[in-house]
């Protein structure tokens, strides 16, 4: 029995953790008040296998969050058909609002885009947004991800 082509570009387990760690932008989509998609651009962290990210209170993603908590996740890479992979996430939004609960993820955000330990300056900075920022959790409830290099050449 031969794989079909789904399953031979799909990501292993080990390799989507790996991916999602060397990515820097989840495009997450929600589902807007007049039925269309919207899709803006977060900064994450991976924690325990599920995606954080943290925006302003008063977003329209966080509006259309509030009414439909479902939520599509699209991490990519690779410029030409031959070198594409990513991940796609139906997720559950989470919303948390705690000031301790943003702040730290807040401060973990910041570490990772800044390609450093939290210091007393990314604190600072934290501080200043977090009472006016949410943290975003995502549960996943299904994943699709995709190689294309696993391909060999061949499409």
């Amino acid at each position: 029995m031969s794989l079909s082509r789904r399953d031979q570009i799909q990501l292993t387990a080990a390799e989507q953790a790996q991916f999602l760690d060397e990515q820097r932008v989840v495009i997450c989509a929600t589902n807007g008040q007049r039925g269309w998609p919207h899709l803006m651009p977060l900064w994450y962290v991976v924690r325990d296998g599920q995606l954080w990210a943290w925006t302003y209170g008063k977003s329209q993603k966080i509006r259309n969050l509030e009414r439909d908590p479902r939520a599509t996740l699209q991490i990519e890479a690779g410029d030409t058909y031959d070198q594409l992979r990513g991940v796609m996430i139906e997720a559950r939004t989470e919303l948390h609002r705690d000031l301790d609960v943003v702040s730290a993820l807040g401060a973990e955000v910041m570490a990772r885009y800044s390609g450093g330990p939290v210091t007393p300056e990314i604190e600072a900075a934290v501080g200043a947004q977090a009472a006016k920022r949410v943290a975003l959790q995502f549960v996943g409830e299904r994943t699709a991800s995709w190689d294309h290099r696993k391909l060999g050449g061949t499409y």
